[in-house]
């Protein structure tokens, strides 16, 4: 093992992780150890990583070979594929340790644990050393001082107080705020169910509806069950409104009359509009809030809406001409205009002399299939719903096109069939 001597947890997570000859493997995720009897310090195992796939594996320490502040790298051998499940003796460092409540041997002082170091031992084991500890204070306007002490200085890190005791979150928000909506989404699967939902109450209802869009549908309705109907129904419509129908179509019809009933009347209205659609057809697939313009709008205003961060590239793809009322089910839609002829027209041009008239529309009833062939045949990664009053209804894009066409499980690990990864001198897997 090389480079490193100490190193703090918190600023492990998220390093990228590479084979020997540098071939880009996954990132790391969080840190598994074993608490042990008495005041001996936990043995770590390994960490958890992250591969292209999504899915989350073990590799022992003994597979890496140097830690750099930067990046963690594996040494000649094999890694096991397998999908990472945390073992019952077993606790994840960045997800159960930070935020602990712990007690200071030498003071009694209370205190929170704010980050972890591991480092070898002699017998060139990596065990979890020293802690970093901030003790709590009654006086909010001031948070206490870090201090860094020997495991054995602290108290309260035992299993049993780690699965009843309260914990805060905020160090572990911490470490997922750099993180995907995607990616957290995966680090809550993988949490007990306690600390899940005290991450989860702790989270903004912006920042945990983009998670909960990112969950398989069991994990989504265990989530907006442990939040209580009113906060669940904040959650609603701070989702994506065809995200939000696909989870309330799961639910049994009184709690879902009654979701809706809890949301805003102007955010409730696209969820029950989708809601009247069979989920696999156009109309159930379709987001009800494309970009969508008068045709006086300047190509300047075009493109300003779609620098619009918020948009996923499929929506920025293509912006749709309608006359008033430009909010779905918009007034008569008058075609669509490509971002590429958007970037090719003067900024001062309208809107409406770039529009492309002769792409075919996909009506609301439309189903997967015939949804699929119109992608496949088009190539675009976004197409407008007219109803048969050429009102434009919303758009479905790609993404939600393959949401629907990938196994239900998807979600929940990558590929399935590959058990071994093996990362040799040359970079070969197999």
């Amino acid at each position: 093992m090389g480079a490193a001597n100490r190193v703090f947890a918190a600023q492990l997570a998220g390093l990228p992780v590479f084979g020997p000859d540098g071939e880009p493997i996954g990132k790391v995720r969080d840190v598994v150890a074993g608490l042990r009897l008495g005041r001996q310090p936990p043995r770590v195992f390994g960490i958890v990583v992250e591969l292209v796939t999504r899915r989350r594996i073990f590799v022992p320490m003994l597979r890496i070979t140097s830690i750099e502040p930067n990046a963690v790298a594996l040494a000649t051998g094999s890694v096991n594929l397998r999908q990472f499940h945390q073992r019952p003796t077993e606790i994840l460092v960045v997800g159960q340790l930070l935020d602990a409540r712990v007690e200071i041997v030498a003071t009694g002082a209370s205190a929170v644990l704010v980050d972890v170091a591991m480092e070898q031992n002699r017998t060139r084991d990596w065990v979890v050393s020293r802690v970093a500890v901030r003790e709590r204070t009654r006086r909010l306007a001031r948070r206490g001082p870090v201090q860094v002490l020997d495991w054995d200085e602290i108290t309260g890190l035992g299993l049993a107080e780690l699965s009843g005791q309260p914990q805060g979150a905020q160090q572990l928000l911490t470490v997922f705020d750099t993180m995907r909506a995607v990616d957290v989404a995966a680090a809550l699967r993988e949490l007990p169910s306690k600390r899940r939902y005290e991450v989860v109450d702790a989270l903004d209802d912006e920042r945990l509806a983009d998670v909960i869009e990112e969950l398989p549908e069991d994990d989504q309705k265990d989530l907006l069950g442990h939040l209580g109907e009113d906060r669940a129904a904040d959650i609603l419509e701070a989702m994506n409104p065809d995200d939000a129908a696909d989870l309330l179509a799961e639910l049994p019809e009184g709690e879902k009359s009654r979701l809706l009933e809890l949301m805003e009347p102007e955010e409730s209205a696209p969820v029950k509009r989708l809601l009247a659609y069979s989920y696999d057809t156009a109309g159930g697939l379709m987001t009800p809030e494309p970009v969508v313009l008068t045709p006086d709008a300047t190509i300047a205003e075009a493109l300003a809406r779609v620098r619009n961060a918020d948009l996923t590239p499929a929506l920025s793809s293509m912006v749709f001409v309608c006359r008033p009322p430009s909010a779905t089910p918009t007034g008569r839609y008058l075609g669509c205009v490509h971002l590429q002829r958007l970037l090719r027209e003067p900024p001062s041009d309208l809107v409406a002399g770039a529009l492309d008239v002769d792409l075919a529309r996909l009506p609301p009833t439309a189903s997967l299939s015939e949804v699929t062939r119109y992608f496949a045949a088009y190539n675009l990664v976004c197409a407008p719903v007219v109803d048969e009053g050429d009102h434009l209804l919303g758009a479905v894009t790609v993404d939600d096109l393959l949401d629907h066409l990938l196994p239900e499980d998807w979600r929940e690990g990558g590929l399935r069939e590959v058990e071994e990864i093996t990362v040799q001198a040359g970079g070969e897997t197999g």
